[in-house]
């Protein structure tokens, strides 16, 4: 049985709650409570010191995160400058702004252009690229580090429980070709989760060269 939202009862700070929910208001797309809640389960259980971030929005993921990993530290990237102005706010307002390396701009573009090794990627940007960007995950990963990669079922649609709306077929095709993709590396151990929109799950085991 797949156990409902509702019964999801976050143990987080009341003012990430609280930024949360008027965000939610706004329209703003932050993790629902489900996901967030599976997403600081596996950081407990992962303990990453180095975070890669891709999506932003206004902050609030990146800051649970940062409050449940106290001696990590996390590098964000957000495309909307409006929704990367608010995510620096809220990162100072919850004093965890020197905890932070958050970029501004394209994720392919940035990741081509970093380096360094992280134990710990959040992906939740825009979903059409996530197969895009598997290529620089994969050298930006250090061996054993996990990736977790958000709204994988998109509504239903991935899976084919729901039907899907005629405009939204390439972004499905786009999706299902990075869970084909990254399944199918044998570089990564991949599950695929019903939890929130759908998480897929992938530890990295391969070696550098």
């Amino acid at each position: 049985m797949k156990y409902t939202a509702s019964l999801v009862k976050l143990n987080i700070d009341e003012r990430i709650t609280a930024r949360r929910k008027a965000a939610l208001d706004r329209g703003i797309p932050v993790a629902d409570d489900e996901t967030l809640q599976f997403l600081l389960v596996t950081l407990e259980a992962v303990k990453p010191v180095r975070i890669l971030e891709i999506g932003t929005a206004v902050g609030l993921s990146s800051v649970a995160m940062l409050y449940a990993c106290e001696n990590a530290r996390l590098t964000t990237i957000e495309l909307e400058e409006d929704r990367y102005l608010e995510a620096k706010q809220n990162f100072a307002d919850f004093g965890v702004s020197e905890r932070v390396n958050a970029h501004l701009g394209d994720a392919g573009e940035i990741l081509a252009m970093m380096d360094g090794e992280f134990d710990f990627v959040f992906l939740d940007g825009p979903k059409a690229q996530y197969e895009k960007y598997l290529f620089d995950l994969k050298r930006l990963m250090k061996k054993g580090a996990v990736l977790f990669a958000d709204d994988v079922l998109l509504y239903g649609w991935v899976s084919g429980e729901e039907p899907t709306p005629q405009k939204r077929h390439s972004i499905v095709d786009k999706i299902r070709s990075y869970l084909e993709t990254v399944t199918a590396d044998k570089d990564f151990i991949t599950s695929v989760l019903n939890v929130g929109d759908g998480v897929a799950l992938s530890v990295y085991k391969g070696d550098k060269q």
